[in-house]
Protein backbone atom coordinates (compact mmCIF):
# COMPACT_ATOMS: atom_id res chain seq x y z
CA UNK A 1 0.00 0.00 0.00
CA UNK A 2 0.96 3.21 -1.14
CA UNK A 3 1.84 6.56 2.08
CA UNK A 4 0.61 8.38 -0.58
CA UNK A 5 -2.23 11.34 0.88
CA UNK A 6 -5.75 10.51 0.72
CA UNK A 7 -7.69 11.41 -2.45
CA UNK A 8 -10.57 13.05 -1.00
CA UNK A 9 -13.67 11.97 -3.21
CA UNK A 10 -17.40 13.55 -3.22
CA UNK A 11 -20.65 12.00 -5.14
CA UNK A 12 -23.48 14.53 -5.34
CA UNK A 13 -26.63 14.52 -7.28
CA UNK A 14 -25.66 15.52 -10.71
CA UNK A 15 -26.39 12.76 -13.32
CA UNK A 16 -23.09 11.14 -13.95
CA UNK A 17 -23.28 8.57 -11.33
CA UNK A 18 -21.40 5.89 -13.92
CA UNK A 19 -18.55 8.73 -13.83
CA UNK A 20 -18.10 8.61 -9.90
CA UNK A 21 -18.42 4.74 -9.45
CA UNK A 22 -15.72 3.83 -12.09
CA UNK A 23 -13.49 6.81 -10.58
CA UNK A 24 -14.32 5.01 -7.19
CA UNK A 25 -13.01 2.08 -8.51
CA UNK A 26 -10.02 3.36 -10.34
CA UNK A 27 -8.89 4.98 -7.40
CA UNK A 28 -9.01 1.55 -5.02
CA UNK A 29 -7.19 -0.31 -7.79
CA UNK A 30 -4.59 1.77 -8.12
CA UNK A 31 -4.47 1.69 -3.87
CA UNK A 32 -5.07 5.11 -3.43
CA UNK A 33 -7.00 5.81 -0.15
CA UNK A 34 -9.92 7.78 -0.45
CA UNK A 35 -11.79 10.07 1.78
CA UNK A 36 -15.21 9.25 0.43
CA UNK A 37 -18.33 11.96 0.82
CA UNK A 38 -21.87 10.91 -0.64
CA UNK A 39 -24.26 13.82 -0.27
CA UNK A 40 -28.24 12.61 0.16
CA UNK A 41 -28.85 13.43 -3.38
CA UNK A 42 -25.78 12.00 -4.72
CA UNK A 43 -26.80 8.53 -2.74
CA UNK A 44 -30.24 9.13 -4.87
CA UNK A 45 -28.39 9.38 -7.96
CA UNK A 46 -26.39 6.17 -7.18
CA UNK A 47 -29.85 4.43 -7.13
CA UNK A 48 -31.59 5.55 -9.95
CA UNK A 49 -28.49 5.20 -12.26
CA UNK A 50 -26.29 1.95 -10.93
CA UNK A 51 -28.87 0.42 -8.78
CA UNK A 52 -26.51 0.99 -5.67
CA UNK A 53 -29.19 1.58 -3.47
CA UNK A 54 -26.71 2.12 -0.27
CA UNK A 55 -23.16 2.78 0.53
CA UNK A 56 -22.69 -0.78 1.60
CA UNK A 57 -24.16 -1.90 -2.05
CA UNK A 58 -21.21 0.34 -3.48
CA UNK A 59 -18.62 -1.03 -1.25
CA UNK A 60 -19.59 -4.33 -2.51
CA UNK A 61 -19.68 -3.46 -6.07
CA UNK A 62 -16.55 -2.11 -5.85
CA UNK A 63 -14.79 -4.70 -4.03
CA UNK A 64 -15.30 -5.30 -0.15
CA UNK A 65 -11.69 -6.26 0.63
CA UNK A 66 -10.25 -3.26 -1.17
CA UNK A 67 -12.48 -0.98 -0.13
CA UNK A 68 -12.06 -2.03 3.14
CA UNK A 69 -7.80 -1.38 2.60
CA UNK A 70 -8.62 1.94 0.73
CA UNK A 71 -11.67 3.65 1.78
CA UNK A 72 -12.95 5.49 4.65
CA UNK A 73 -16.32 7.07 4.53
CA UNK A 74 -17.30 10.19 6.23
CA UNK A 75 -21.12 11.68 6.76
CA UNK A 76 -21.97 14.56 4.60
CA UNK A 77 -23.27 16.02 7.94
CA UNK A 78 -20.78 16.18 9.95
CA UNK A 79 -19.16 19.34 8.91
CA UNK A 80 -16.37 18.28 11.99
CA UNK A 81 -15.06 15.35 10.16
CA UNK A 82 -11.75 15.33 9.23
CA UNK A 83 -12.34 16.28 5.98
CA UNK A 84 -13.21 19.65 7.14
CA UNK A 85 -9.90 20.75 8.30
CA UNK A 86 -6.75 21.92 6.58
CA UNK A 87 -4.81 19.45 8.87
CA UNK A 88 -6.76 16.47 7.19
CA UNK A 89 -4.06 15.40 5.11
CA UNK A 90 -5.59 14.75 1.83
CA UNK A 91 -3.53 15.23 -1.50
CA UNK A 92 -6.25 16.87 -3.68
CA UNK A 93 -10.13 16.47 -4.12
CA UNK A 94 -12.76 15.39 -6.60
CA UNK A 95 -16.38 15.99 -6.78
CA UNK A 96 -17.68 13.42 -9.18
CA UNK A 97 -20.43 14.06 -10.45
CA UNK A 98 -20.49 17.58 -9.63
CA UNK A 99 -24.07 19.77 -9.28
CA UNK A 100 -24.60 23.11 -10.28
CA UNK A 101 -25.47 23.35 -6.46
CA UNK A 102 -22.59 22.03 -5.45
CA UNK A 103 -21.01 24.12 -7.70
CA UNK A 104 -22.68 27.52 -6.71
CA UNK A 105 -22.00 26.53 -2.96
CA UNK A 106 -18.09 26.09 -3.63
CA UNK A 107 -17.87 29.30 -5.53
CA UNK A 108 -19.81 31.28 -2.75
CA UNK A 109 -18.05 29.56 0.27
CA UNK A 110 -20.93 28.85 1.99
CA UNK A 111 -19.59 25.37 3.54
CA UNK A 112 -23.09 24.23 4.35
CA UNK A 113 -22.23 20.77 4.67
CA UNK A 114 -19.13 18.13 4.51
CA UNK A 115 -18.65 18.38 0.63
CA UNK A 116 -18.99 22.03 0.17
CA UNK A 117 -16.54 22.30 3.73
CA UNK A 118 -13.72 20.09 2.23
CA UNK A 119 -13.47 21.64 -1.29
CA UNK A 120 -13.60 25.34 0.54
CA UNK A 121 -10.51 23.47 2.33
CA UNK A 122 -8.73 22.64 -0.55
CA UNK A 123 -9.02 25.36 -2.20
CA UNK A 124 -7.58 27.31 0.41
CA UNK A 125 -5.09 25.07 0.56
CA UNK A 126 -4.01 25.52 -2.80
CA UNK A 127 -3.97 21.62 -2.97
CA UNK A 128 -6.08 20.56 -6.37
CA UNK A 129 -9.70 20.27 -6.47
CA UNK A 130 -11.24 18.91 -9.68
CA UNK A 131 -15.19 19.22 -9.83
CA UNK A 132 -16.70 17.14 -12.41
CA UNK A 133 -19.80 18.90 -13.56
CA UNK A 134 -22.70 17.46 -15.83
CA UNK A 135 -25.61 20.26 -16.69
CA UNK A 136 -26.51 21.27 -20.44
CA UNK A 137 -27.37 23.48 -21.31
CA UNK A 138 -25.24 25.75 -18.86
CA UNK A 139 -27.08 28.94 -18.29
CA UNK A 140 -24.78 32.65 -17.58
CA UNK A 141 -25.09 32.19 -13.49
CA UNK A 142 -23.43 28.69 -14.12
CA UNK A 143 -21.10 29.81 -16.38
CA UNK A 144 -20.32 32.51 -13.87
CA UNK A 145 -19.75 30.21 -11.11
CA UNK A 146 -17.38 28.03 -13.04
CA UNK A 147 -15.46 31.21 -14.22
CA UNK A 148 -15.36 32.03 -10.07
CA UNK A 149 -14.10 28.36 -8.74
CA UNK A 150 -11.38 28.11 -11.67
CA UNK A 151 -10.14 31.58 -10.62
CA UNK A 152 -9.66 30.41 -6.64
CA UNK A 153 -7.90 27.63 -8.39
CA UNK A 154 -10.15 24.67 -9.24
CA UNK A 155 -10.25 22.56 -12.38
CA UNK A 156 -13.61 22.77 -13.86
CA UNK A 157 -13.86 19.40 -15.94
CA UNK A 158 -17.06 18.67 -17.50
CA UNK A 159 -17.94 15.04 -18.06
CA UNK A 160 -17.46 15.37 -22.29
CA UNK A 161 -16.15 11.99 -23.69
CA UNK A 162 -14.30 12.12 -26.74
CA UNK A 163 -14.83 9.50 -29.92
CA UNK A 164 -11.35 9.82 -31.32
CA UNK A 165 -10.47 6.70 -29.92
CA UNK A 166 -13.55 5.09 -32.02
CA UNK A 167 -15.57 4.14 -28.67
CA UNK A 168 -18.08 1.08 -29.41
CA UNK A 169 -19.52 0.54 -25.75
CA UNK A 170 -20.60 3.16 -22.71
CA UNK A 171 -18.01 1.71 -20.80
CA UNK A 172 -15.05 3.29 -23.06
CA UNK A 173 -16.98 6.82 -22.93
CA UNK A 174 -17.09 6.70 -18.97
CA UNK A 175 -13.21 5.59 -18.74
CA UNK A 176 -12.25 7.94 -21.34
CA UNK A 177 -13.49 10.33 -19.00
CA UNK A 178 -12.31 9.13 -15.48
CA UNK A 179 -8.72 8.81 -17.08
CA UNK A 180 -8.54 12.54 -17.61
CA UNK A 181 -10.19 13.10 -13.98
CA UNK A 182 -6.79 10.57 -12.68
CA UNK A 183 -4.85 12.67 -14.80
CA UNK A 184 -5.34 15.50 -12.81
CA UNK A 185 -5.32 13.69 -9.54
CA UNK A 186 -1.98 12.22 -10.42
CA UNK A 187 -3.10 8.93 -10.60
CA UNK A 188 -1.37 6.47 -12.89
CA UNK A 189 -3.88 5.04 -15.24
CA UNK A 190 -4.25 2.98 -18.39
CA UNK A 191 -8.04 3.32 -18.60
CA UNK A 192 -8.38 5.55 -22.32
CA UNK A 193 -6.00 5.39 -25.49
CA UNK A 194 -4.12 9.04 -25.63
CA UNK A 195 -4.14 10.93 -28.49
CA UNK A 196 -2.01 9.02 -31.18
CA UNK A 197 -1.67 5.96 -29.62
CA UNK A 198 -3.09 2.89 -31.32
CA UNK A 199 -5.93 0.96 -29.87
CA UNK A 200 -5.59 -2.79 -28.36
CA UNK A 201 -6.84 -5.03 -30.51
Amino acid sequence: MTEQRPIIMAVTGASGAPYGVRLLQALVQAERTVSLIVSGHGLRLLQTETSLGSVEELRVHVGTAAWDRCVTVYDDADRGAGPASGSHRASAMVVCPCSMGTLAAIAAGTSRSLVERAADVTLKERRTLVLVTRETPLSSIHLENMLRVTQAGAVVMPASPGFYHAPTRIEELVDFVVARVLDHLGVENGLAPRWGEARDG
